[in-house]
């Protein structure tokens, strides 16, 4: 659904991106990792037709992106919604079936009917008509997610979704993306800067770093040998508490156990 092939983009005379390549298929959910600064709402916005690349290109569904190319839904990184604004859930979530036409949409069967089947997959039937300013986080997010599913689109792109959302309401948003990617067969490209909440349901990963990535499953690409050349200094990937990190570099910390095949944020690096 997604293929990324040799994309470059910098901004004036600072390379961020250099020759990234990877792809992502139908129904498989893939995490783009890297630290704040790594590239990878660049690369978002490269996908979605808002940035020129500097070289290489993109192809959603085998067709190469334009601005006004394939369909793909995305949820960006900062939503801020006042408690007070007069939207209600279902209001909302119908807008990305018809929310960029001008005019007024008009109401139909069908439209509430897919907005209807969104909102029972997203698991917010409930909060239908309730105001969207008035919603927890994680419910918030269910919503962006319907809202950027209802069009049904091939590939879904989420920048930093489960930044600012409890460990409750991280796992639930990460066990609802796996489970659309895998019943709609949705392509899913997920930013992070924390791989760990993942583990569990991604099928790959692409790491960026120094305007270089690195792609594959989690135990191909979040390796000791493979990170450090991304970096470009000595990198440990350690496992401790039932957690994987990466580690810049240097001693062994006591009562950590060396690992070469999880995944890690890069936070540590």
């Amino acid at each position: 659904m997604l293929e990324v092939e040799e994309v470059s983009a910098a901004f004036g005379a600072r390379a961020v991106l250099d020759r990234v390549s990877f792809s992502v298929a139908a129904g498989e959910l893939c995490g783009l990792i890297g630290t704040n600064g790594a590239g990878k709402t660049t690369l978002m916005k490269v996908v979605l037709g808002l940035l020129p690349t500097g070289g290489g290109r993109v192809r959603v569904s085998g067709r190469v992106r334009t601005r006004s190319g394939a369909d793909i839904g995305y949820v960006p990184q900062k939503i801020q919604l006042e408690p007070d604004a007069p939207i209600r859930v279902r209001d909302l979530v119908a807008l990305g079936i018809d929310g960029h036409r001008l005019g007024v949409p008009l109401g139909s069967r069908r439209r509430r009917r897919a907005v209807d089947e969104m909102l029972d997959a997203v698991g917010v039937s409930r909060l239908a008509n309730a105001r969207v300013g008035t919603l927890s986080g994680g419910e918030q997010q269910r919503v962006m997610i319907a809202h950027a599913l209802v069009a049904r689109p091939s590939l879904l792109l989420l920048d930093e979704p489960l930044a600012n959302l409890d460990m409750r309401a991280v796992d639930d948003v990460v066990a609802l993306l796996a489970r659309i990617a895998a019943d709609q067969g949705v392509a899913v490209l997920l930013s992070a800067h924390d791989v760990n909440p993942l583990l569990p349901v991604m099928d790959r990963v692409v790491y960026l770093a120094s305007g270089h990535a690195a792609s594959g499953t989690t135990g191909q690409v979040i390796r000791a040998d493979v990170l450090s050349r991304l970096y470009g200094h000595p990198i440990r990937v350690v496992q401790a508490e039932g957690r994987v990190l990466v580690l810049a570099g240097g001693p062994e910390p006591s009562g950590v156990a060396a690992n070469g095949c999880g995944a890690s944020g890069a936070g540590d690096c």
